[in-house]
């Protein structure tokens, strides 16, 4: 059995306390295996901020991390520093790799980068990149649930603009779910979803899902939506393996993340 904890957006430097407790607390109750943070770790790449988040993680271990970088990640009006060295601050705390990978006795987990130095928020995706993905996630074998982890969303809830989806999303979604993804994780828009990827790209999705979280600890919460993680377990069940992503919303009144969402995923 592994127990995954998706973090994102915490957006530290616009961090309330409170729930920041309420999800250290809740990481302590489930002992997660892994925890992914999908980006968005900090709200202008300060280097305070970076302390933070750095400090909120020590309280984390000793699970381990799997961090991919955000758009609020790099540099915004130091204009040489972000078109010359973008990454610098965040490769500072979270080390080297832009693109990690981790893999458990029932899962292969692997990130990419959707940030563009160039683009102020909206993402994009390389073929090289898609082609990289797909080819680790084909390495993985057949027996592991095989996830992606990108910051920016392949797909968005109904009603949101779709241009908040990362560039490039249709073919990454073709190439990953042929490559016998699973499972792709993101944030960046604040909103919580999760449904098929089929929804949207139709057969060409295969039985890919998508995860995106809402914001995990930050104030910069949207359409009155609470703060919100989400919980991926996978476990045995009558001899099959079982597959089940839970959203945890913020209560205010309990101060505590609650279960709001159960999803089967295939």
């Amino acid at each position: 059995m592994s127990v995954v904890l998706q973090v994102s957006d915490t957006h530290f430097g616009t961090e309330r306390s409170e729930v920041v407790e309420a999800l250290v607390d809740l990481a302590a109750q489930l002992k997660p295996d892994l925890i992914v943070l999908s980006g968005d770790l900090t709200q202008r790449a300060r280097e305070s901020e970076f302390a933070a988040f750095r400090a909120f993680v020590a309280r984390l271990l000793p699970a381990s991390c799997l961090v991919v970088p955000g758009n609020h990640d790099i540099p915004l009006f130091d204009l040489v520093a972000r078109l010359t060295r973008p990454f610098s601050a965040y490769a500072a705390s979270c080390g080297p790799l832009l693109e990690p990978s981790c893999s458990l006795p029932d899962l292969f987990i692997t990130g990419v980068n959707s940030v563009r130095p160039w683009r102020h928020k909206q993402g994009s995706l390389a073929a090289v990149q898609v082609d990289a993905v797909a080819q680790r996630l084909r390495r993985a074998g057949h027996t592991a649930m095989r996830v992606v982890v990108v910051h920016h969303p392949v797909d968005v809830s109904d009603g949101l603009d779709p241009g908040d989806i990362v560039l490039g999303a249709a073919d990454a979604v073709s190439a990953w779910a042929s490559a016998g993804a699973d499972l792709v994780m993101s944030g960046h828009v604040h909103l919580p979803l999760c449904r098929a990827l089929a929804v949207r790209y139709g057969p060409s999705a295969r039985r890919c899902w998508v995860a995106v979280a809402g914001t995990a600890v930050s104030g910069r919460t949207r359409r009155g939506w609470p703060n919100s993680v989400n919980v991926l377990r996978i476990d045995r069940f009558q001899g099959a393996e079982r597959r089940v992503l839970e959203q945890r919303d913020f209560d205010s009144t309990h101060r505590a993340f609650r279960l709001s969402a159960t999803f089967e995923l295939p």
